[in-house]
């Protein structure tokens, strides 16, 4: 079974995206759909104050009637953030993130920031890690 720490490894993109909570909303979006991410970490001075996604611009922006230029991240962030760590399952994230009805882990290890997990890097790895498990029965009833 997969770890987080390998996930990280193997992912794309490796760069950490934040955002200051001060930003507004617009600059955020502009970010995140430069960098092509549906989410994005909130940080302030090395410390991760929130966590500001699509999720978030839709229930408190749109359906509020605010304005995405006139809000800042800090008033519409996820505030509570859950993280795991780089030992923890492949399986044991996608338990939390049903369980907490969220799409977005970030990895903490040793009181820092080290990457960011979605559901569809779980998703992926799960497909990869059964269609290797696949290819390996197959061979074995070849043999």
């Amino acid at each position: 079974m997969q770890t987080v720490r390998q996930l990280l490894e193997n992912k794309a993109i490796r760069e950490l995206i934040s955002v200051g909570p001060e930003m507004t909303v617009f600059q955020a979006l502009q970010v995140m759909a430069e960098r092509d991410v549906g989410a994005i970490l909130v940080m302030e001075m090395g410390d991760v104050v929130g966590i500001f996604s699509e999720r978030d611009y839709a229930r408190r922006i749109v359906l509020l009637g605010r304005t995405s230029a006139g809000t800042k991240v800090r008033d519409i962030m996820t505030g509570k953030v859950i993280f795991v760590h780089p030992e923890q399952s492949i399986d044991e994230c996608m338990a939390l993130m049903t369980d907490r009805r969220i799409r977005h882990l970030p990895v903490m290890e040793n009181d820092r920031i080290i990457g960011l997990l979605s559901i569809g890097d779980l998703v992926h790895a799960t497909i990869a890690e059964q269609q290797f498990e696949i290819e390996q029965l197959v061979k074995y009833i070849r043999t």
